[in-house]
């Protein structure tokens, strides 16, 4: 029998994109999920979207949070409430290929991998695809992770054990101090390179702001991780660079 997938979606003022999203969802080849969706207090019509499609499939669910959390505390919820045995993110206007999770599965359960993730295109929000595939590594460790955060949260697909009480902290970059939490462990993470995610990059994102960006990542590596100067400034000139590299491509 095909092992549960449990999926967490935060969605906060996504209207525009969650449908998408979800039918991505739905026009998978594989079939054994379900589908949490965490919607934190969105001011738009994100809710009436996301309870039209409860009415129709079983396999989704919404929960309303009462008061605006941030998305780490979505996820958390997620998490919480999840009962798979794999754990796959995906962000509320991001869209999946219809074989991403039937291959990355089965490509988990053959070789008995704790976690892997895809290659992806990033899109606009029209939807158009405006990136060559960005290709990730065979594999990743902690320190390769500090150099560099090769993960997208919607391309992940990770064993809910391995995960266990790790829980996103709420700060900048929360996506990528999950990871580094994780993979302390020790823990490896493999890559495929397919791009069966297609990454939605929006206006006004923290992701855009650059200087917001460079802020989180050097107060990862002096507050979150506790590294030292010297290390902290070989990290982050790593990182600067791959950044570059990869917006180039």
């Amino acid at each position: 029998m095909e092992p549960l997938v449990t999926i967490i979606t935060p969605c906060y003022n996504s209207a525009d994109f969650i449908g998408p999203t979800i039918n991505s969802v739905l026009d998978q080849t594989y079939t054994n999920w379900e589908l949490i969706i965490i919607d934190d207090k969105s001011k738009d019509n994100s809710c009436h979207v996301i309870e039209e499609y409860t009415k129709q499939h079983s396999k989704i669910r919404l929960i309303k949070l009462e008061q605006n959390g941030g998305v780490s505390n979505a996820r958390n919820v997620g998490l919480e409430e999840a009962k798979g045995k794999y754990i796959a993110f995906l962000d509320s206007d991001d869209i999946w290929l219809k074989e991403k999770l039937a291959k990355q599965v089965a490509y988990m359960e053959e070789q008995s991998l704790p976690m892997t993730f895809y290659a992806y295109n990033r899109i606009n929000e029209s939807g158009e695809v405006i990136s060559r595939k960005i290709e990730v590594p065979h594999s990743v460790n902690y320190r390769q992770l500090l150099s560099h955060n090769v993960i997208i949260f919607s391309t992940s697909l990770t064993l809910r054990s391995v995960i266990g009480d790790t829980r996103f902290k709420k700060a900048g970059h929360e996506d990528w101090i999950f990871w580094l939490d994780i993979f302390k462990k020790p823990f490896i993470g493999y890559g495929i390179n397919e791009p069966l995610v297609l990454y939605r990059i929006r206006q006004g994102s923290v992701s855009s702001n650059k200087k917001k960006v460079i802020g989180f990542t050097w107060k990862i590596y002096r507050e979150s991780e506790k590294l030292g100067l010297l290390q902290s400034v070989y990290h982050f000139i790593n990182y600067a660079f791959a950044t570059v590299w990869k917006r180039l491509r």
